[in-house]
């Protein structure tokens, strides 16, 4: 095995290290996610945790690594008897790929038995092997929903069943949910964020000394991985037997009813869901107790445990900044101890003085800056009518309202796209809705297709003949061909200028972006954004699922100026000629948001026209929400449609509401469209 990065060298991440330590003490505490920009040592310390748990007993050739001490676990691969070897091994870290499939996660059938020797034997997955470990997910947030919902499942229950081709197996399935994730790269579902006990905000430290010794460790370290390693192992020694003692003691803790009581006071008075929080709070006070050698719980561990379980918990939308607002936290636990408990061990998150040296780190509460629609200046709101050399100069910027809830729209056809909840795809999840070749054996195995498959060679090939059953080659084999859901990607191609009526209308269409971005974060879907005014035109936000990103780009978004309609679509279909490259099977939907003028550059609008045909040719589907008001109407957006042919749709006035209703109503009657 490749030589990991010592868990004890890790310099600059004290919170981090500190859950970590704190769910290895009490794996009841629920996990940790770890949410940080790219570059943070997220996987390295992951992966360095797991060299310094103790190891775990099992059975000798048991796949299920059930404890032989506890009488209610049963193994399938059992029973076991009192002559059974019980030897001991190094905890698993087991990572899950966002691309596994189903069958991958919780087992199957092993094909190669059945085909061969007519043995029915089930392949354990990787919830399986993360029994009584540490399964970890690498960019979590980046999971397909079939595979979030096995693991709430799992986590919930802290069992596997799997009913599948004739096969009806359950197995014990408990272990520390550890999920890094860039938050710039999309939220994670609310109901997968709830289950994790702990969640920590990762960022690079600041102080120059501190990144000196980051990048002095680390190349140290790949120059020569054994040495350094053994230059940490008193180190990594003392943290074993730290982690050990802690976990020896974390049931002797004793929990108060006045701490208890604070507690609960805490999590009332910070407004979170249910009761997991307070429960994730006791537990982690109790373990942060005993990692500091002690059986009572002081103030400071009330603290720590509640800055690491309730921010996650407080968001009730993907746009609410995280965070704890930590003088409130000091507020209810009231005044500090009068006598400091005793110097406790060091390590990760325990200084010399007792204190959580986690406090001086990076904390979830100080991770984002305060952002954005509510952080825009509003500037001077240029004339309503038609442009003129004075409001083609004038610049505003509007604030975007309380995104409210967006219809559901979908793309006609059936894609094959990444799993989803908008559209109609091929999907490895869904309803099942016939039997394919195989094809590389992704999928669930289509039992009823692969023995029609097999039937009509049995004589050539002596089945049902001597005491011989049905003989199956590969080539017989059939997988489950699924219909589901798949994501998709909204582009909104929308009109900045002066002949818009440009601060209301950009007040408007801010808040309809944001709700689209909202209900893309619930359905998986990619949002982008393309502006055009002046002479040119820009992709404001480009495809992302990413509401905190989007909310700080759309804050700024400036109005006013001339009209380059035309550049505005060359720069839509150069910006989905590179996502149909970087993803081909994300299908796209092209809503165009304008009055139809174009009043930039050279033959403005004979140029808008040919650059729409192009982009028709391309067969993107496309709306134009026609913007132009007024008693005299020119028409130009109904021209603009026919070119795009796109659907029209006349729109006085753009509200939220209006648009991502036109979305819908523009695209609903294709969804029965094959």
């Amino acid at each position: 095995m490749p030589v990991q990065y010592p868990f004890s060298a890790v310099v600059g991440s004290d919170d981090m290290t500190l859950a970590l330590a704190l769910t290895a003490i009490d794996p009841l505490i629920g996990g940790v996610l770890i949410r940080g920009e790219k570059g943070t040592a997220k996987t390295t310390t992951v992966r360095g945790l797991a060299e310094v748990l103790p190891p775990v007993a099992v059975y000798e050739g048991d796949r299920f690594s059930i404890d032989p001490h506890d009488p209610d676990e049963v193994s399938p691969d059992g029973p076991f008897g009192p002559d059974t070897d019980i030897v001991t091994r190094p905890v698993r870290l087991v990572e899950l790929p966002t691309g596994a499939g189903d069958d991958r996660v919780t087992g199957t059938l092993q094909l190669n038995k059945a085909l061969r020797e007519g043995v029915v034997e089930f392949e354990p997955g990787l919830l399986a092997r993360a029994h009584r470990g540490l399964l970890y997910v690498d960019e979590i947030n980046l999971l397909p929903d079939h595979l979030v919902d096995l693991l709430l499942d799992a986590a919930a229950t802290g069992r596997v069943s799997v009913e599948r081709d004739g096969l009806s197996i359950e197995h014990a399935a408990r272990f520390v949910l550890i999920g890094t994730m860039n938050p710039e790269e999309g939220e994670l579902r609310p109901q997968l964020l709830d289950r994790f006990g702990l969640t920590v905000e990762v960022t690079a430290p600041r102080d120059p000394g501190i990144r000196a010794e980051v990048v002095r460790r680390r190349l140290a370290f790949d120059t020569d991985p054994v040495g350094f390693a053994a230059r940490w192992e008193s180190e990594q020694h003392a943290l074993r037997e730290r982690l050990a003692a802690a976990r020896d003691l974390v049931g002797a803790v004793v929990l108060d009813d006045a701490t208890l009581t604070t507690i609960t006071e805490i999590c009332a008075a910070f407004d979170v869901d249910g009761l997991r929080a307070d429960l994730v709070t006791a537990r982690a006070a109790a373990a942060h107790a005993a990692w500091q050698g002690r059986t009572h719980i002081t103030r400071d561990d009330v603290r720590t445990a509640a800055r690491l379980a309730l921010p996650h918990r407080r968001r009730r939308n993907p746009f609410d900044e995280p965070g704890l607002d930590e003088e409130r936290l000091d507020e209810l636990l009231g005044p500090e101890d009068p006598e400091p408990d005793g110097p406790g061990p060091d390590g990760p998150g325990g200084g010399a003085d007792g204190q959580d040296t986690a406090d001086a780190g990076d904390g979830a509460s100080s991770a984002t800056p305060p952002s954005g629609p509510s952080a825009s200046k509003e500037q001077s709101e240029p004339d309503e009518s038609s442009p003129s050399p004075a409001t083609s100069s004038t610049t505003s910027v509007a604030a975007a309202g309380r995104p409210g809830r967006a219809p559901l729209f979908v793309v006609r056809g059936t894609g094959e796209g990444q799993s989803g909840r908008r559209s109609r795809a091929r999907t490895p999840q869904g309803a099942v809705i016939g039997p394919r070749r195989d094809g590389g054996g992704r999928g669930r195995l289509h039992l009823a297709g692969t023995i029609a498959a097999a039937a009509p060679h049995q004589r050539l090939r002596g089945g049902f003949t001597d005491g011989r059953g049905l003989i199956v080659t590969p080539d017989d084999l059939r997988r489950a061909e699924t219909l589901g859901r798949e994501s998709n990607l909204v582009l909104l191609c929308v009109d900045a200028s002066g002949s818009m009526a440009a601060r209301r209308r950009m007040e408007q269409v801010k808040t309809a972006v944001l709700s689209l971005l909202l209900d893309a974060y619930r359905r998986r879907d990619k949002v982008a954004l393309v502006t055009f005014r002046q002479h040119s035109a820009e992709v404001t936000l480009p495809p992302t699922n990413s509401v905190d990103v989007a909310s700080r780009r759309l804050a700024d978004l400036p109005a006013g100026g001339r009209t380059p309609l035309a550049e505005g679509l060359e720069c839509s279909a150069e910006l989905l000629r590179r996502e149909a490259l970087r993803d081909p099977t994300r299908r796209p939907l092209l809503v165009v948001v304008t009055d139809g003028r174009a009043t930039s550059g050279a033959d403005p609008l004979g140029r808008a026209h040919t650059m729409a045909r192009h982009l028709a040719a391309t067969g993107v589907d496309s709306v134009v929400v026609d913007c132009e008001t007024g008693r005299f109407r020119m028409g130009l957006a109904v021209r603009l449609a026919d070119h795009l042919r796109a659907e029209h749709i006349p729109l006085g006035e753009v509200t939220a509401d209006g648009l991502t209703g036109v979305v819908r109503s523009a695209t609903a009657p294709r969804r029965e469209v094959a």
